[in-house]
């Protein structure tokens, strides 16, 4: 027996009695032995959510697992994944000429912070080309204007189908998705951006924030959906703004925010630590 775990089970259901021992009970009898375990109840919509990771005896296959678990999952009904630690999630990133979140996430992957297959990055822009080259990376360079948005990002799908692509992280891409795109890859984006909204929008927002005397600067991960910066918040972080700060200071600062909280949603995501609640989302950490 392993004890590493590769596999990790996710799980929701109508909340009742008896779910966690029929889960670890029907794990236990296929000889799997748990190596974590979180559970949550949520009393406002009566939903259960479940995290285990496990390790599986050595030559079991995942669909005899899945046949083994079969029977517990319907009769509890549960909506439920079974990941292959094995197998690392496909990764593209999009970015535009702002490079704080796409450099940090290079080196996390670099020095194997991040359970990701780092398939491509993919820019409006070439700014970032020869970076990312340099860590032997495909770049992909998709211009984009009024005009072409709808060709450009057919050839954004057309990547993520022909790479198998698992997640798309939006690194400071400063394009609005489609609804179209939004909806085809649901569940499948992360967007990152500064937490000023509502209060300061568009262009130059930390720059109209030093200007009114802001005490703190914070950053939120999210998904994507067709509802602009509305979808599931993943995580979010602020720090401290003190007076004397000047406006390089603060975008600094910002900048710093903002590449830890998408490096912590990624993480989230890539470890199957992220369980949808209607619009909110349970984060096993």
């Amino acid at each position: 027996m392993n004890n590493q775990a590769n596999y990790v089970l996710t799980l929701s259901c109508g909340d009742r009695k008896g779910i966690v021992a029929a889960v670890a009970n029907s794990i236990a009898s296929q000889n799997c032995n748990i190596c974590e375990s979180a559970q949550y109840g949520d009393p406002e919509t009566r939903r259960f959510f479940m995290r285990v990771s496990f390790a599986a005896p050595e030559g079991m296959a995942r669909e005899q697992f899945e046949s083994g678990f079969a029977p517990v999952a319907t009769a509890y009904d549960f909506d439920w994944q079974l990941h292959d630690l094995s197998r690392k999630p496909r990764v593209l990133i999009l970015v535009s000429k702002m490079g704080h979140c796409l450099n940090d996430l290079l080196y996390r992957n670099s020095t194997g912070q991040l359970p990701m297959d780092l398939v491509a990055v993919a820019s409006n822009h070439t700014t970032w080309q020869k970076r990312v080259e340099h860590e032997d990376i495909a770049f992909y360079y998709l211009p984009v204007s009024k005009e072409t948005k709808p060709q450009q990002e057919a050839q954004i799908l057309q990547l993520v189908e022909d790479q198998n692509i698992d997640l798309v992280i939006l690194a400071r891409y400063m394009q609005i998705l489609s609804n179209d795109l939004s909806e085809k890859l649901a569940g499948k984006v992360i967007n990152i951006h500064h937490s000023f909204l509502p209060s300061f929008i568009g262009a130059k927002p930390y720059h109209r924030a030093h200007a009114r005397g802001v005490k703190m600067v914070g950053a939120t991960a999210h998904y994507v959906t067709a509802d602009l910066d509305e979808g599931p918040i993943i995580e979010q972080d602020v720090s401290r703004v003190e007076h004397a700060h000047t406006i390089n200071e603060l975008i600094a600062q910002g900048r710093d925010t903002e590449s830890q909280v998408l490096a912590r949603a990624v993480r989230y995501h890539l470890e199957h630590r992220i369980l949808l609640n209607g619009d909110r989302t349970v984060i096993f950490k």
